[in-house]
């Protein structure tokens, strides 16, 4: 009798405390982390994957210590279709109020795709006071914005790389080009939006006219473009030794597979979303041997054992999700966010948003894609040295299949190949 009576005791005062606490007696409210962009492409895609595949890694760990709390992370997504032909800024600017409104979020990771939502959306996010990290958009005219009203834009991050930082990739890629070959005429191609206008425009001005490259032509092409033949004609016919195309629209692959049927001789390095991955090989019919693509930061679709957190990346997503990342650009600046927000949460051991802006302004992390801190504009300072900076690649499909990283020194593994009936100069 005595038995049953402690074993009645003990379910009424379970219940009781059931009663008195709810749910939150023995679960934290989770910490909301709204991821919108573009989930129907590629890098939307893939970045979103990879915030899951952070959030439950520090999940599991016991989640996030808030205020004496350990507090797990949640995960809401909302699809702004911004990359997508023809759809108008205003309607991902109201995808992004609505998930603010709706899912109430600590903060944001990825954000708009294009560059034109994120410019537009910043007063929106400053509304609200809301934390985004950054990993797409790529324009700087959003830390011109910043810059111009510190106080009320302070809370847009960008852990991806910028423009900027790409034009300097670029260059540097140019400049090995040049010393390697003597080349020195190059022909450019793009996309016509915002980042890629911004990026070809800026390699032009700070590198090819500086260096004293001859720029046969530049041409852009409307997003959803699907033959580039004329251009590529036009390059032959000038005596280009080099192409740089900077694209991001999943039809930009046709011009490499164009490139490369045409038997264009000069070499193909720039920017092409679909040429970034492993799986490119198998969707080109193996008919990209020689190209050369830039990885817009280390992890994102390639890795190298001399950042040895990356390869793990790489690798942890492969078993997660049954197949190998093949987004260029985004995945690896996103799953860095994750662990760049929860960090400046703890530290700041409060989920008040000028507490927590004030705490990702002193990241300084070693990561996936080297050492991570911002700038004064709130950009990931990227380099060629990831001991002391964030890094991007430049890579180039053998004709075997493979992607060797040519550029920069500091992870390089192979020499640039040149294509057939392209001759050095020196």
């Amino acid at each position: 009798m005595k038995r049953r009576s402690l074993l009645f005791g003990f379910v009424l005062f379970i219940g009781f405390v059931c009663l008195v606490g709810g749910p939150a007696a023995y679960a934290a409210e989770p910490i909301v982390i709204g991821v919108p962009t573009s989930l129907g492409f590629l890098e939307g895609k893939e970045a979103h994957k990879v915030v899951q595949m952070a959030v439950s890694e520090i999940n599991a760990k016991g989640g996030v210590m808030v205020g004496g709390t350990k507090r797990p992370l949640k995960v809401v997504a909302a699809d702004l279709r911004d990359a997508a032909p023809g759809v108008p800024v205003p309607e991902a600017l109201l995808g992004l109020e609505k998930i603010i409104l709706e899912q109430k979020p600590a903060a944001i990771v990825v954000g708009p795709f294009r560059s034109e939502a994120l410019i537009a959306g910043m007063d929106i996010i400053a509304k609200y006071k809301m934390p985004m990290l950054g990993t797409i958009a790529m324009s700087p005219g959003s830390e011109k914005k910043l810059k111009s009203d510190p106080e009320k834009y302070k809370y847009i991050f960008r852990t991806c790389l910028n423009a900027v930082h790409l034009v300097k990739y670029l260059a540097g890629n140019m400049a090995l080009i040049n010393k390697e070959f003597g080349f020195n005429k190059v022909y450019v191609m793009h996309q016509d939006v915002a980042w890629a206008r911004a990026t070809a425009g800026f390699v032009k001005k700070m590198y090819f006219d500086k260096a004293g490259w001859d720029v046969l032509g530049v041409e852009a092409y409307p997003t959803g473009t699907s033959d580039f033949s004329s251009a590529l004609m036009k390059a032959r016919a000038k005596g280009a030794q080099v192409i740089m195309p900077i694209f991001d629209m999943p039809q930009s692959g046709i011009l490499v597979k164009q490139w490369k049927a045409m038997k264009v001789p000069a070499l193909l390095a720039g920017f092409i979303s679909p040429l970034a991955g492993s799986n490119a090989w198998e969707t080109f019919d193996g008919k990209i041997g020689g190209a050369m693509n830039s990885i817009f930061e280390l992890g994102s679709a390639i890795a190298s054992p001399k950042v040895p957190a990356s390869v793990e990346f790489y690798q942890k997503y492969q078993k997660s999700y049954g197949k190998a990342l093949q987004a260029g650009h985004g995945p690896a600046p996103a799953y860095e966010s994750v662990y760049i927000l929860a960090e400046a949460i703890e530290r700041a051991n409060s989920l008040d948003p000028d507490a927590i802006v004030a705490e990702l302004q002193k990241t300084d992390r070693m990561g996936v894609m080297g050492r991570i801190k911002y700038d004064q504009g709130n950009q990931v300072v990227y380099g060629n040295d990831p001991k002391e900076n964030a890094v991007a690649a430049v890579f180039q499909w053998t004709e075997d299949g493979k992607r060797k990283i040519v550029f920069p020194e500091s992870i390089a593994e192979a020499k640039i190949q040149l294509p057939p009936g392209l001759t050095s100069l020196k």
